[in-house]
């Protein structure tokens, strides 16, 4: 049921970016809360305090405002990432890097879920988006570790993938245990975590490079 708030925007006339804004905003909680397959375009409408019409002027269909909402929120990771590799220091871009995930996933209104535990992830059009967003982020990741080792570009994305991952699962795992462990230490441990991974590559700084195949050996 529409709170007062909402009550009091049905029938005002926003301007068009104001009434996307108020629509992303209401269909978000409607998909995180019921899932895609469950949730209703009435029930978007309803919470937006808007007509069924208006919606779909926006919007012509359910799938077309889950789309809107993946490529609105994957591009808030992807900034909050390319944000980390503007810091010119490598142990302070893992860190930060590390941080977007934990601050997008304690984001209000649980946006996260749409882009990691999506219940339309066989959808074409929702699987090239989030394929999308991780390789960016892991080629993010290949970023510093080429900068730190000797590795092939292909085996740095590889590695980037292993890595975000890594802070993906461990800021979701973080969620439900924020009462008993704070972000800064979930961070901290990750991070360090995601660092010391490099220690089993050798360093262009060191020297000591070794074959292209002892790498394989050496990490696992």
């Amino acid at each position: 049921m529409p709170d007062d708030t909402t009550a009091a925007v049905r029938g005002q006339r926003l301007p068009r970016s104001e009434r996307r804004a108020q629509l992303l905003d209401a269909a978000l909680g409607v998909f995180v809360e019921n899932g895609y397959h469950s949730a209703a375009m009435d029930d978007i409408a309803a919470r937006a305090g808007v007509s069924k019409p208006v919606l779909y002027q926006h919007f012509p269909g359910k799938l077309e405002l889950y789309l809107a909402l993946i490529d609105q929120h994957t591009g808030e990771l992807e900034q909050l990432v390319r944000d980390a590799l503007a810091l010119e220091d490598n142990k302070a871009r893992i860190n930060t890097m590390t941080r977007a995930y934990f601050d997008f996933v304690g984001q209000e209104g649980a946006a996260f879920r749409l882009i990691f535990e999506s219940d339309l992830a066989n959808e074409p059009e929702v699987r090239k988006r989030l394929d999308q967003i991780d390789l960016t982020c892991a080629e993010a990741m290949a970023e510093i570790i080429t900068s730190e080792t000797s590795m092939e570009q292909e085996e740095a994305v590889l590695v980037g993938v292993a890595f975000v991952g890594m802070a993906q699962t461990a800021a979701r795992h973080w969620l439900t245990h924020e009462a008993t462990l704070s972000e800064d230490t979930a961070v901290r441990v990750t991070a360090a975590l995601i660092r010391r991974g490099f220690g089993a590559f050798p360093s262009v700084r060191s020297g000591t490079d070794k074959p292209k195949e002892s790498v394989g050996t050496t990490a696992g």
